[in-house]
């Protein structure tokens, strides 16, 4: 009986927690091109214009974000200007609340088949990788080694900690403005 009442707001409670990771992720994906050159590079393989999705199924949460050009993203929170041209869905929220909540490896979530590729699947290889060097500033190590296929080697903690203080406080500003407008 406990079990039937708390289920919704264990649902509920992971819905928003997504929801969060979300709009946080997206900033910082806004935020990292911004400062990181290996992102920049990662990301200028993608056309400009290019726009990336990343959803709960069948309409939960998103974030989109759009190539601007030269390595650069810009957020779009969850409405996209124009069709997307690459969307990476999770079939269910308990499936995006255990990558959200680095319980589970992105890699490992789509071999579980928890996960839908739709979009050139090398456009989907290139932006996990943005996304797992995001995870590797922004999460402190322990963290970022369960989030992410492989831990960089070369990443040392005084760039670690710079970096990470340049996307949350460019994370926070955008917080800040999308409040005031």
């Amino acid at each position: 009986m406990l079990a039937r009442r708390i289920q919704p707001m264990v649902f509920q409670a992971r819905r928003l927690y997504v929801e969060l990771m979300f709009q946080v992720m997206g900033r910082a994906l806004q935020a990292v091109s911004e400062i990181d050159a290996a992102v920049q590079k990662e990301a200028r393989a993608l056309p400009d214009g290019f726009l990336f999705e990343m959803m709960v199924m069948p309409d939960g949460s998103r974030l989109i974000v759009e190539h601007l050009g030269n390595g650069r993203f810009q957020y779009h929170g969850a409405t996209a200007p124009r069709p997307v041209d690459l969307s990476i869905q999770f079939k269910h929220i308990a499936h995006a609340f255990l990558v959200l909540s680095f319980q589970e490896k992105t890699s490992v979530a789509f071999a579980n088949d928890r996960m839908l590729v739709d979009g050139d699947i090398s456009y989907a290889i290139r932006m996990t990788r943005i996304l797992n060097r995001l995870e590797t500033f922004i999460l402190p190590k322990l963290v970022a080694e369960r989030a992410v296929k492989e831990y960089p080697s070369n990443l040392h903690l005084p760039e670690k900690l710079l970096s990470a203080a340049r996307i949350y406080l460019k994370v926070a500003s955008n917080f800040v403005e999308t409040v005031r407008a």
